[in-house]
């Protein structure tokens, strides 16, 4: 889904991470190698995690807080706070799922010491259907195909709650799987749907009203 690129600009690169298959477990491995040649010290270890999981912690955070100081300072503490506690990681999940759920729960406290509202109350009409539903035939990538249309999409974001920001910025920029998303902010899978359901939803008013996008 690269055409989801134009949704944020000027962030770190996050790498990305097969949700099942072969290749899964060879990641795992590579998590826990990681993680072992960190608590052991060995040089350049931390500095290599930092590069791989910034650009993730970036997304997060800055999709969260929207303020550039406060997500610089909420990413250090992201990356202090998994230094001090890696050796909790077990390995029984990715460590790209555990490094998110860290700055999805410190972006998520700075908002909460802000009073800052999460997400917005769901409607209590809503089908429950849609809580099973992501896709509502809304080509949201395909609604950026130009600059002026990428902005379009941009400010429409901008005007969701911090929580279905960034829940949309991680399934449809990060590319990662609902279960992987699950884990990283605990919310249960069919939540997660329903947000995004519903952020498509507001996008693609916003984005009709604006542009005439078809729905």
């Amino acid at each position: 889904m690269d055409g989801g690129r134009p949704l944020e600009r000027n962030a770190p690169p996050a790498e990305n991470v097969p949700a099942e298959g072969p290749g899964r477990e060879v990641d795992r491995e590579a998590d826990r190698a990681l993680v072992a040649a960190v608590l052991a010290g060995a040089p350049g270890s931390f500095e290599r995690l930092v590069k791989q999981y910034q650009g993730l912690c970036f997304h997060i955070i800055n999709r969260m807080v929207r303020q550039p100081d406060d997500t610089r300072e909420l990413c250090q503490d992201t990356f202090l706070r998994v230094h001090r506690y890696l050796h909790q990681y077990r390995g029984d999940s990715s460590l790209q799922g555990w490094i998110g759920q860290v700055a999805y729960s410190v972006a998520k406290r700075h908002l909460e010491r802000k009073r800052i509202p999460l997400q917005e109350a769901a409607d209590a009409d809503e089908h429950q259907a849609l809580l099973e539903n992501v896709g509502d035939h809304f080509d949201l990538e395909g609604a950026a195909v130009d600059a002026e249309s990428a902005r379009c999409l941009h400010e429409a974001i901008e005007t969701l709650p911090p929580m279905q920001r960034t829940l949309l910025t991680l399934y449809h920029l990060d590319e990662l799987p609902i279960g992987e998303i699950a884990t990283m902010t605990g919310l249960a899978e069919g939540t997660i749907k329903s947000h995004l359901f519903r952020s498509r939803q507001r996008l693609r008013q916003v984005l009709e009203a604006r542009m005439g996008v078809a729905a």
